[in-house]
């Protein structure tokens, strides 16, 4: 497959350093020479230097049998010129990153008319991820498949659980819960776990359950359930718009801090029911006036990812909110894991799961489709869910007979949307969106779970 990226900015490079391992040609292109030069010298890829919105520039980096163009330079226009250019010139799809809140209200149409296969914008995603965590706060990362149906949440074994030295067999017995455990992050290892792996304290356990089975469980282990009431976000930016709006919706309440005096007036206007303050979020004695020790959550969205770690680490000490702070550099993305402040939002990363997710599902035979994915387990494992449109080997086999992949979990089976976590006399049927979870990467078809 033949892939053009324009724009080698940061969802670029991460976009081409993830690429590059789906079997595909990979083409750079950005008027920067020292992005294309750098980025050439890692990643298997034919850098060119120029304007992506250039016909010449375009035929150069092989536009006319390209298979899918990705627009992602910091101009929303630029991205959808790009797109229009190329759509002009080839037959591929083209996938266009667009952030403005004036353009978002209008995707339908920009996608319509201008004939634009995915449209994708980053900050809305984030604000999506931030939204989903404080409805369920006691989640340090939730993942969606089958349309809201079931989810993927990963929490950490507090001593009051008293999970400590217990199976997941025994676990699963004595709370009776229909959820999976797919995957335990320890200090040692990070695994795909059988029935008779050993929780300890400590350990990031994800499951898979329906919301309504999730929050069952949750309450048994004496895990909070309830969506924060209240927030406070650091930063008015463009994420903090669109989770405002999508808080408010939720009937959360929203106070924003922010130094730019105009921004605060524009925020003002777009959200009459959140406050506004205008004032250093920095600052420790505003953020102790404007009620951190008694607010429920609290999320740092400032442009400096400094600020927004040591912002969390102070209100890690002075109150019990659930935290939540963005991170743009993907560089040293383990030792901030390890700060354990809670949840982390890597808005790059969501970008590249998104389109990786509409990669996938093209090199796919029309078996099956890649409707969702994601990286988990900080990035060593895919959780994927295929829709199955025909027969195949899969299909009418009970699991317990098929002959999966090693490290591989069948981990739910969607079917008219009644949610099923599977067991062994269980069968993947026509219709069906199947959920896997797997350290196997590059799986694009449901055959690819069968050992070979």
């Amino acid at each position: 497959m033949q892939i053009i990226i324009v724009g080698c900015g940061k969802v670029g490079r991460t976009l081409a350093e993830q690429l590059q391992e789906e079997e595909t040609e990979l083409t750079l292109i950005d008027t920067n020479p020292d992005k294309i030069n750098q980025l050439t010298e890692n990643i298997d890829a034919m850098g060119i230097v120029g304007n992506g919105a250039s016909i010449n520039i375009l035929m150069e980096a092989g536009i006319e049998t390209a298979d899918i163009l990705i627009a992602v330079t910091a101009s929303d226009e630029l991205n959808l010129l790009c797109c229009l250019v190329a759509q002009k010139t080839s037959h591929c799809h083209t996938i266009a990153r667009v952030r403005n809140p004036i353009y978002n209200q209008e995707i339908g149409f920009i996608k319509e008319r201008l004939g634009i296969s995915m449209i994708i914008n980053p900050e809305a995603a984030a604000a999506q991820e931030i939204s989903r965590l404080l409805r369920f706060p006691s989640a340090i990362k939730i993942d969606t498949f089958a349309r809201g149906r079931v989810e993927l949440l990963k929490f950490k074994v507090m001593p009051e659980f008293g999970l400590d030295g217990m199976s997941i067999l025994a676990i699963t017995e004595k709370f009776r819960c229909d959820i999976l455990f797919c995957a335990v992050e320890s200090r040692d290892n990070v695994s795909i776990p059988g029935g008779n792996h050993i929780i300890h304290n400590g350990d990031l356990v994800s499951i898979i359950a329906s919301p309504q089975n999730a929050a069952l469980f949750f309450k048994k282990i004496g895990l909070k359930t309830n969506q924060v009431k209240n927030t406070l976000i650091v930063g008015g930016g463009t994420i903090s718009y669109y989770l405002a709006k999508a808080l408010l919706s939720m009937k959360i309440g929203v106070k924003i801090l922010e130094t730019d005096k105009a921004r605060c007036e524009t925020l003002s206007d777009l959200l009459p029911d959140a406050t506004i303050i205008n004032g250093d979020g920095t600052d420790r004695r505003l953020l102790l006036e404007e009620g951190l020790q008694q607010t429920e959550s609290l999320v740092t969205l400032t442009n400096l990812d400094e600020e927004n770690i040591f912002l969390a680490l102070f209100a890690k000490t002075v109150s019990r909110a659930k935290l939540v702070a963005k991170v743009n550099r993907l560089e040293f993305d383990d030792i901030i894991d390890s700060l354990d402040i809670g949840s982390i939002i890597f808005p790059k990363y969501i970008t590249a799961d998104y389109i990786l997710q509409y990669v996938r599902a093209m090199q796919n035979s029309i078996g099956s489709n890649v409707e969702t994915l994601y990286h988990i387990l900080d990035n060593q494992a895919e959780a994927l869910e295929f829709a199955i449109h025909e027969n195949s080997q899969v299909v009418g086999i009970p699991l317990s007979e098929l002959n999966l992949r090693k490290n591989l979990l069948v981990g739910c089976l969607n079917r008219n949307g009644t949610i099923r976590i599977p067991r062994g006399h269980d069968t993947i049927q026509v219709g069906d969106t199947v959920i896997i979870v797997t350290t196997n990467k590059g799986l694009r078809d449901i055959r690819d779970i069968l050992d070979k």
